[in-house]
């Protein structure tokens, strides 16, 4: 199937091209590092053949979407090829921060910069929407900088559950996003398509512009119920200051019947993302306050990304057995603690619970641990619960289909 995609790959020594280096994310299927390479510095994902095994058309899929994408707004492809057991997907490297970490560094963020970034998203999504590609995972952490510079492009990323339609009727049923993003067709189960980004736009332009989500049940059930209610509430205290068309560009793609959603190319034309009704409203405060708030859920994460590294690595070992070809961060929490220090977001918090360089393994201060390890708790414990909603949820609806 690989030789359907253009370009070939060259042979596995192609891989000498690049020099990994920290570890930048790590998921189900693989990890992302950063690599020195002849042309510069690139983002790397490793995706490990046998745990795509009879799903490799994903990966195939992901390939060929980044091929044929060129644009402006969109993380450019630079290379890929294969090993006996690994996928290596190069793309270039975003090294500019994630949205709200590079909002958090300017001394002013307006309304109107807000209506200008959405604009430049947008734009990103109509051109896959022109293509007939869904994204299916659009969400800040998604929306990165080029590089640190005043001036730097914004672009998407991440392409791992996009899918390309086979037309334009072509209707997706499998559940993909992430969660308090999520349309609430594709949390329903049911057919979705292209309308699941635009969703998905509104609850980014939502936080954006107050520093907080439209929808905040903690379990699936709730939040299914929230999201289908359509009632879009706009606090006095947070909202009073932003104009009435962002208001009503966010009621527009927050509409749970998405036949009712405008298309990328209708919503382009909202007077609001032209900035000329947009105030001057400074932002900053409440997107900061956001940003505070996530560094808690980071902590988390790192010890989250250090068990996939360490299971990835696990997993690599036992198929890997020649010297020098594990592609697998050896220490998995200095890894992860290198991927959690990559979000600038997060340098107070990677300063103080990221592991220390050394020469033994990294390790974290007692204090730390502690607060990681309650907040990890109770992350299972909400966890299990929300799994138990989830069967509880779908049982419900089988019987209601039943009847």
């Amino acid at each position: 199937m690989l030789n359907k995609l253009h370009g070939q790959p060259d042979s596995y020594d192609r891989k000498t091209r690049y020099r990994f280096g920290k570890t930048l994310g790590a998921g189900t299927y693989g990890i992302v590092r950063e690599a020195d390479c002849p042309e510069g510095k690139v983002a790397v994902k490793i995706i490990l053949k046998k745990n795509v095994r009879g799903n490799e058309q994903m990966v195939y899929d992901e390939l060929e979407m980044l091929q044929r994408m060129q644009h402006p707004h969109i993380v450019k492809f630079h290379d890929w090829f294969e090993s006996r057991d690994k996928y290596y997907i190069v793309t270039q490297l975003a090294t500019g921060g994630e949205l709200f970490d590079r909002i958090c560094e300017k001394g002013k963020f307006t309304e109107k910069d807000a209506a200008e970034t959405i604009r430049q998203v947008l734009d990103a999504v109509n051109y896959l929407h022109h293509n007939n590609v869904v994204h299916r995972d659009l969400k800040p952490e998604n929306l990165l900088y080029v590089s640190p510079e005043a001036d730097s492009s914004l672009v998407l990323a991440d392409f791992g559950i996009a899918k390309m339609l086979d037309s334009k009727n072509e209707v997706l049923t499998t559940m993909a996003g992430s969660f308090g993003y999520a349309a609430p067709e594709v949390m329903l189960k049911k057919g979705h398509g292209k309308p699941v980004d635009m969703w998905s736009m509104g609850v980014i332009t939502y936080t954006l512009l107050c520093g907080y989500s439209p929808f905040r049940s903690e379990n699936l059930s709730d939040l299914i119920e929230e999201c289908k209610n359509g009632r879009v509430v706009f606090h006095e205290r947070y909202w009073k200051d932003v104009s009435k068309d962002a208001k009503e560009f966010i009621k527009l793609l927050l509409q749970p019947d998405p036949n009712q959603r405008p298309t990328s190319q209708t919503a382009l034309q909202h007077i609001w993302l032209s900035g000329k009704t947009a105030t001057d409203h400074n932002l900053l405060p409440e997107i900061r306050a956001y940003v505070a708030k996530a560094r808690l859920k980071r902590g988390i994460e790192l010890v989250k990304l250090a068990n996939r590294i360490e299971a990835l690595k696990m997993q690599e070992d036992d198929e890997d057995n020649a010297p020098g070809e594990a592609d697998m961060p050896a220490n998995a929490r200095e890894a992860a603690g290198e991927a959690i220090a990559a979000h600038k977001t997060d340098r107070a918090l990677a300063a103080a619970e990221a592991p220390a360089p050394s020469p033994g393994k990294g390790r974290l201060s007692k204090l730390a641990k502690s607060a990681i390890f309650r907040e990890v708790v109770l992350a299972k414990v909400r966890e299990m619960k929300e799994q138990e909603a989830q069967k509880e949820f779908e049982k419900n609806a089988a019987q209601s289909k039943q009847t």
